[in-house]
């Protein structure tokens, strides 16, 4: 057994993608109508967060109703839903962006939809900060790790977040499924895990043959959940192995007006087995992570393709090129609390006697839209609660009318999946108008 399988859970997590590699061809699933319009409760605003000078989208920007817990973060084309209710006249949205500017906007000046909002980039050189820089980057991050209990939720919160996990062959979408979940989500000072239970859900899953293989993935939200480096710091920075990357600072920027950190990590040049790299943002007065980028170096793709594939056609190699993970916390009352995370898989299929490979690439997403204390500390039953390794294309009941999530936010899809929900539904539309009895 490596260092790796040792001294680390993600072997034995939902935490990594686990794919599912078995032959046959994905089958078409029925939608399933279920109206659940709230439109008389909530009004939509839509638009686009945008970088001020480059005019470029702001992707993962967050969008929240000022002194409430509602959200919305803009999706990978800088475009964002939000679902404010009705009784609410005279609200601020307040827009946000790593490295940005943040901007608050009254709810009267946004208009239904075609809104434009424009950050400007807010980069400082450690020299011209004013306060004292630490010189220890290593120091500063066990810091903030042992400082989670003063400055992260210590109160149980049930949350409401929006997840969606997309397959894509090369740059088409093939697959998508999408869930509004409840986290039970316990304080970050104890061990206890986050549970997590099921709302509703929904899957579409035949944009194209996926080479007479069918890709799943195991674990579901739980991809993104464990991505909290501050409630799962053992699955990178556990005592034992933090001491296991050299950190550097990076720089500064400014996030809500607080000043943040940037610091490097990397793992060491004289350790071999795959571990990780990436940059983690930490408010300069009060020592908080609000932010971490990282990726998984692959060193062995052998080695990389064991971590993640649990089985795959004989006449077939996998192996994954490369691992990303992004995860956002937002502040409230003082307090801190996961707010976004997502995980990207990109791997190649290097079949036997085929001229050229397949290239995939897996995501998963969560945003956390609503919250409020669970006071009575309710928990769901055993049976009622999702399993860390749930496939959630499995228990998804296929694609619904436009009402199905109501008033839930949820992270506005990318065009190239719009319209593949179109060109699917207009397929079962001839199939069968009624439409169809399942798989």
């Amino acid at each position: 057994m490596n260092y790796f399988q040792k001294h680390t859970v993600f072997n034995k997590s939902a935490l990594l993608f686990i794919l599912i590699l078995v032959f046959g061809c994905i089958s078409t699933f029925a939608f399933q109508s279920k109206n659940e319009s709230a439109a008389s409760t909530f009004k939509e605003y839509k638009g686009k967060v945008l970088d001020e000078n480059t005019k470029k989208p702001l992707v993962f920007a967050t969008l929240a109703l000022e002194n409430t817990n509602i959200s919305t973060i803009s999706n990978t084309e800088g475009e964002f839903s939000l679902k404010i209710p009705l009784a609410v006249k005279n609200g601020n949205i307040l827009v946000s962006f790593l490295g940005y500017g943040s901007k608050t906007i009254p709810l009267t000046q946004l208009k239904v939809d075609g809104n434009k909002i424009f950050l400007s980039v807010t980069i400082t050189k450690l020299s011209e900060v004013n306060i004292a820089v630490p010189k220890d980057a290593e120091k500063l991050v066990r810091e903030t790790l042992i400082k989670k209990g003063e400055n992260y939720f210590n109160d149980p919160t049930l949350m409401t977040a929006f997840y969606r996990e997309t397959i894509k062959k090369r740059k088409r979408n093939v697959s998508l499924s999408e869930a509004v979940v409840n986290i039970y989500k316990t304080p970050y000072t104890t061990k206890k895990r986050d549970a997590v239970k099921l709302y509703k859900a929904r899957k579409s899953t035949d944009y194209d043959k996926l080479d007479t293989v069918a890709l799943k993935l195991q674990g579901g939200p739980f991809n993104a959940l464990f991505v909290d480096l501050m409630k799962y710091p053992d699955y990178i920075f556990a005592e034992e192995s933090i001491s296991n990357y050299n950190y550097s600072f990076d720089g500064s920027t400014r996030v809500n007006g607080k000043l943040i950190y940037i610091v490097n990590f990397e793992q060491r040049q004289d350790l071999i087995d795959p571990l990780y790299r990436g940059k983690l943002y930490i408010d300069a007065e009060r020592k908080i992570l609000t932010s971490a980028i990282y990726t998984l170096n692959i060193t062995d793709k052998d080695e990389a393709a064991r971590m993640f594939v649990r089985r795959k056609p004989r006449n077939a190699n996998v192996w994954p090129t490369e691992v990303a993970y992004r995860v956002d916390y937002r502040e409230k009352n003082n307090k801190w609390y996961y707010g976004y995370s997502n995980v990207l898989l990109e791997f190649k299929i290097d079949w036997d006697k085929k001229l050229f490979n397949s290239v995939y690439s897996m995501t998963c997403e969560m945003a956390v839209t609503d919250w409020k204390k669970n006071k009575n500390e309710d928990f769901p039953k055993m049976k009622d609660r999702i399993k860390s390794s749930i496939i959630l294309s499995d228990e998804a009941i296929g694609f619904a009318d436009p009402d199905f999530w109501g008033a839930h936010n949820i992270i506005e899809p990318e065009k190239s999946i719009e319209t593949a929900i179109k060109k699917i539904k207009r397929q079962l539309k001839r199939a069968k108008p009624s439409g169809g009895t399942g798989r």
